[in-house]
């Protein structure tokens, strides 16, 4: 399984961004999806998921109500809608895949994610 992220940039504080992940190889709808971000110095955190099943999603509290989680199931690829962009939310940005049965009890613990895809850069500027 191979996932790409993409769609990252700069952006203004209170703007909004829209980043991808697109799954490949063996099985590509069968995996739920999540997200995690890492900025500079800090531990990687968990930001949403979303499942393969019935499409259920989870956020952090840090992002509930601001960002939204998508999934289309015809191009395999999950979108992150981020509005409200704050500094904080500067980082690098990860999609993972994990069994889905795994996904919906630990949405956000990284160890339930098998398959991880490179990085998108999201810069907010105050």
């Amino acid at each position: 399984v191979q996932l790409q992220a993409y769609g990252g940039g700069l952006v203004q504080s209170g703007g909004s961004l829209t980043i991808s992940c697109t799954v490949s190889g063996r099985t590509p709808g069968f995996w739920a999806i999540g997200w995690f971000r890492q900025a500079p110095g800090k531990e990687r955190e968990w930001v949403s998921s979303i499942s393969s099943s019935d499409g259920s999603t989870y956020y952090a509290d840090s992002v509930k109500g601001r960002f939204i989680i998508s999934r289309d199931t015809l191009n395999f690829r999950v979108t992150l809608q981020m509005n409200s962009l704050k500094p904080d939310d500067t980082a690098v940005y990860y999609c993972a895949a994990g069994d889905p049965m795994g996904i919906v009890v630990f949405p956000q613990t990284s160890q339930a994610y098998e398959h991880w895809g490179q990085g998108t850069l999201v810069t907010v500027s105050s």
